[in-house]
C-alpha cells in the first residue's frame, strides 16, 4: 500500500504532537498544512517536508492526494472542519473534545454515517497511554471483576492558559472541556463505557485566570490575555450509570491547592486500579491483600508516546489493520456528559438521560 498522505488543520501547540507522530510513521507523508497563521503554516511545512501550505482548510481539502487529516484547531471549529473534512473524502483524526455542544456531535455523527469508508477517530490520546492498555486487557479478563466505581481529578493549582483556552466562545468551556474530557472519558472508558443514566455537577467561577501571581510560572496560549476569562475555575460532578455504577470528577484551571494533583481510579469487585502517576493494581488471593506494581515502560503516561500510539493507531485503522478504538460514537457520549454537566450547574438540577 501507497503511503497515507495527511495534511495537518491547525499548527498550534497540540499539533506538534501530531506532526512528530506522522513524521515517525513509516507509513505517512505530510504533504499539507492549513493555518489561520499563514507564517506559521509556512514554517510548519518547511519543517516537516510538507509541499503545500494555507490559511483557508477548504484550500487543503480539495486536494486530491490529501488521504487523512488531523484536525487542531479551536474547539469551535472541530465539527465544521471534521464535516466538510468527511464529505471531501478524508479520514479524519479530530482533537478532543469532538466539538463543543451535542448537536455539533450529532451533525459529526451524521457526516461520518453518510460517509462510512472513511475513519473518524476522536482525539482521546489517553486511551492510547501504554499504561491504560495494559490495564485494559486485566480488565478485559475480568480480573478486576465488574467495575462499579471510579474517581477521577485533574486539579491544578495555577494553570489557566488563558487566550483561546479562556475564551468560552472558542473553547465552550473551562477545564472541564479541555481536562475533564480526558478523566471522564478515560474513566468510562475502562468502566466498560456503561449507558449514562444520570449527572449532576457544578462548576465555578471564583478565582479568574490568577495573573497576579508572582514568582510562579506555568503554560500560557500563544494569544494569552490576563484581562478576559469567561470559564469556569474548577467543575466537579457525580455521573450515574445504569446498573448502578458511579464516577466522581473533579478538575480545575486554578485552586487555591498545595500543588498540582492527578488521579484515576477505578474499583471491581475482584480487585481495583490507579493509572496515575503509576499503573498499580489491589487485589487479593488466598485472603491476602496484594499490591502489585506492573513492571512495564510507560507505567504513567507519558505524552509524547500516547500521541505516537494514537497516530499510529489512526493510521492502523485507515490500512484496515486495525479496529478505531476511539469512534465517532464515543466522542458524542462524552459530549453528552460535559453539556450534561454544565447544564446541571446552570440549572441546580441532576440532569437525567432516557
Amino acid at each position: 500500500m501507497e503511503k497515507i498522505k495527511v495534511g495537518v488543520i491547525g499548527a498550534g501547540s497540540i499539533s506538534q504532537f501530531h506532526f512528530e507522530s506522522y513524521k515517525n510513521n513509516d507509513n505517512v507523508d505530510i504533504v499539507a498544512v492549513c493555518d489561520l497563521n499563514g507564517e506559521r503554516a509556512r514554517e510548519k511545512a518547511e519543517m516537516y517536508g510538507a509541499s503545500k501550505h494555507f490559511t483557508d482548510y477548504n484550500d487543503l481539502l480539495e486536494l486530491d492526494d490529501v488521504d487523512a487529516v488531523s484536525i487542531c484547531t479551536w474547539n469551535n471549529t472541530h465539527a465544521e472542519i471534521a464535516i466538510a473534512s468527511l464529505n471531501a473524502g478524508k479520514h479524519v483524526l479530530v482533537e478532543k473534545p469532538l466539538c463543543k455542544t451535542v448537536e455539533e456531535a450529532y451533525k459529526v455523527e451524521e457526516a461520518a454515517k453518510k460517509n462510512d469508508g472513511k475513519i473518524i477517530q476522536v482525539g482521546f490520546v489517553r486511551r492510547h497511554g501504554t499504561n491504560v492498555k495494559v490495564l485494559k486487557r486485566f480488565i478485559d479478563a475480568g480480573d478486576l471483576g465488574e467495575i462499579y466505581y471510579a474517581k477521577a481529578s485533574n486539579l491544578r493549582a495555577l494553570g489557566n492558559p488563558g487566550g483561546w483556552f479562556a475564551d468560552k466562545e472558542r473553547s465552550g468551556g473551562g477545564p472541564l472541556i479541555d481536562l475533564g474530557v480526558h478523566v471522564i472519558d478515560l474513566s468510562w472508558y475502562l468502566m466498560g463505557k456503561p449507558k449514562v443514566k444520570s449527572v449532576s455537577g457544578n462548576t465555578y467561577n471564583r478565582l479568574g485566570n490568577r495573573s497576579n501571581v508572582e514568582n510562579k510560572s506555568f503554560y500560557q496560549a500563544a494569544d494569552y490575555d490576563p484581562d478576559k476569562n469567561s470559564v469556569e475555575d474548577l467543575a466537579n460532578a457525580i455521573i450515574r450509570f445504569e446498573g448502578g455504577a458511579s464516577l466522581i470528577i473533579d478538575v480545575s484551571f486554578t485552586l487555591h491547592a498545595k500543588s498540582d494533583k492527578g488521579e484515576l481510579k477505578v474499583f471491581g469487585e475482584k480487585g481495583g486500579a490507579e493509572i496515575d502517576p503509576k499503573l498499580h493494581i489491589s487485589t487479593e488471593k488466598h485472603n491476602t491483600i496484594l499490591n502489585v506494581t506492573p513492571d512495564i515502560d510507560g507505567a504513567s503516561f507519558d505524552m509524547v508516546d500516547g500521541f505516537q500510539n494514537e497516530i499510529d493507531h489512526f493510521v492502523a485503522s485507515i490500512k484496515g489493520e486495525t479496529n478505531n478504538i476511539a469512534p465517532i460514537q464515543d466522542g458524542v457520549e462524552i459530549m453528552k456528559i460535559l453539556e450534561a454537566i454544565y447544564e446541571s450547574s446552570k440549572t441546580g438540577k441532576e440532569i437525567y438521560f432516557d
